[in-house]
């Protein structure tokens, strides 16, 4: 088993020995060892006082005064349905038990604020966003606090190359971040703590005043400001205590930032104890992991430009978060088409019901649509409860979308038995579940409008352009030219354009444009 060391300036600052050092470098080193994720403090003095012995702040965590948090071991709490992570400290799924019966506390490493966020940045936050959703549904409480570093030695470095002030540059960026989390649909956190608001509680963590006639020695060091995984260790413990359920982030911040988060904590309070980290995979390009320092980032707002912010959400769910998932633009094509078939079904099921109340005892529904609804929800409650498997959920959607349209659009469903009792059931299950994927609109008529349009703009077309197409082409068909009425369907479909015949004329949807599909055939047989 290895071991390292965490130095003065890894820490930022720890305590002295409780015995005189060398007087140009009284603070000692920490040695730990490592597991090899993360790192378990050894004190060298197992039997006595632990070297290290840090004050904390006087003031209770909001978390621990609110719900009565202790140090001690989790206590098991009993949600309605069994819940299993992945916790990368003993790298196996684990029962979530909670350590307040019903109550989570959530802690997420949020971003440094020196630019636009990218594609990976999105999935960290989506990845929380459903399991905040999640623990929700199944009935906690939850108090989640997502951070900003608003003060780095990369916002530094931008501000000075953009000749402005750090802090004014961090909180443009800050809000920038929150508008995209907007647009991915990511639920508010309950804190979103700054670090420049907390340098009170992060010098309190790491002070440790001589006391009377014990060795002392006058510090050489000015103004400073605190070092990067400090300011977590302080704003998780202000929040939520030294100990609490869930700690998340990327996979990169396992080493060094993780490491050092739990070597602080365990110093400032020797029963600090985390129940479970929880990391994302990254986001690849090229093979290569995304990253702005790589310079290979693709930011939200551009995918955003082109396509509706859902459909990068869709992409990021369509693989296991702790896996990593490689961009390709064709992937968010795809997901553009998917999410919009999603929404017109739905669509076309509500304008069909009306604003009429068609709920009826559910055990009471035909035995096909009960059997439906029924093995979504097991589908649903049983792939996210495994370590919130959301590709499974995204395919399990397809049985009950299909009965849907059936009951909708075909002669033998529309005339089926408790038809709309039947559409109102299956509509209000799917609801509930892209309710905690995240996926559900405020409207589907607003969203299948933006796919329009944003489908429109990919093709540089207008709409009245297609209708004029769909005319031509119309005229074509009676003319029983055939061939031109072939081209231009070629036309449209190579544009990103479907067009849909039906007994009440032709209607046009995005589609993913052949070329696009040829492009990521090509990238996957490339990576085998």
């Amino acid at each position: 088993m290895a071991t390292a060391s965490l130095t003065r300036r890894s820490v930022v600052l720890l305590s002295s020995y409780p015995f005189p050092a060398p007087p140009r470098f009284p603070l000692q080193t920490l040695t730990l060892t490592l597991n090899p994720f993360f790192s378990h403090l050894k004190s060298p003095r197992s039997k006595r006082t632990p070297i290290l012995s840090l004050s904390i702040s006087s003031s209770a965590s909001v978390f621990a005064a609110n719900n009565g948090v202790t140090n001690g071991a989790p206590t098991e709490s009993k949600p309605s349905t069994e819940l299993h992570l992945y916790n990368t400290m003993t790298k196996q799924k684990e029962l979530f038990r909670a350590r307040v019966p019903g109550k989570v506390g959530m802690y997420v490493c949020g971003v440094t604020p020196y630019d636009l966020s990218h594609i990976g940045h999105a999935r960290v936050y989506v990845t929380f966003d459903v399991l905040y959703r999640y623990l929700q549904y199944l009935g906690y409480d939850i108090c989640y606090v997502r951070n900003f570093t608003d003060i780095d030695d990369k916002i530094i470095k931008r501000a000075n190359e953009l000749r402005e002030n750090p802090l004014s540059l961090s909180s443009r960026f800050c809000d920038e971040f929150l508008s995209d989390m907007a647009y991915l649909q990511c639920l508010p956190p309950s804190f979103e703590p700054r670090v420049t608001d907390h340098i009170n509680q992060i010098i309190n963590m790491i002070k440790q005043s001589a006391k009377e006639g014990e060795p002392s020695w006058d510090s050489p060091w000015g103004k400073g400001r605190p070092g990067w995984h400090i300011e977590c260790s302080a704003m998780s413990a202000t929040y939520l205590g030294h100990s609490f359920d869930i700690h998340g982030g990327g996979d990169d911040l396992k080493f060094p930032h993780h490491e050092n988060e739990i070597a602080q904590s365990c110093a400032a309070c020797s029963k600090s104890n985390i129940s479970y980290w929880i990391h994302n995979g990254f986001v690849k390009v090229k093979g290569d992991k995304m990253s702005k320092s790589k310079g290979n980032f693709i930011t939200i707002r551009e995918v955003i430009e082109d396509h509706h912010p859902l459909a990068l959400r869709f992409f990021l769910l369509g693989t296991h978060y702790k896996s990593p998932v490689t961009y390709e633009d064709a992937q968010i094509y795809i997901a553009s088409e998917r999410l919009f078939y999603i929404y017109q079904t739905l669509h076309d099921c509500e304008e069909n019901l009306g604003r009429q109340d068609r709920s009826i005892p559910e055990d009471s529904l035909p035995g096909d649509v009960l059997d439906c609804i029924r093995n979504l929800r097991r589908d649903f409650e049983k792939s996210m409860s495994d370590d919130l498997h959301t590709p499974v959920v995204l395919a399990a959607l397809s049985e009950p979308l299909k009965i849907i349209n059936d009951l909708l659009h075909t002669r033998k469903g529309k005339k089926r038995e408790l038809r709309f009792e039947s559409l109102y059931a299956l509509e209000k299950e799917v609801r509930s579940v892209l309710s905690v994927l995240g996926l559900m609109p405020p409207s589907y008529h607003e969203a299948l409008q933006i796919l329009r349009e944003k489908a429109l703009k990919r093709a540089s077309l207008t709409e009245e352009q297609v209708i004029q197409k769909i005319e031509e082409r119309t005229s074509a068909r009676e003319n029983k030219e055939y061939e031109r009425s072939d081209e231009i369907r070629k036309e449209l479909a190579d544009a990103g354009i479907a067009l849909m015949d039906g007994p009440d004329g032709t209607a046009w949807r995005p589609a993913v444009p052949p070329g696009v599909l040829q492009q990521l055939q090509a990238a996957a047989e490339t990576s085998n």
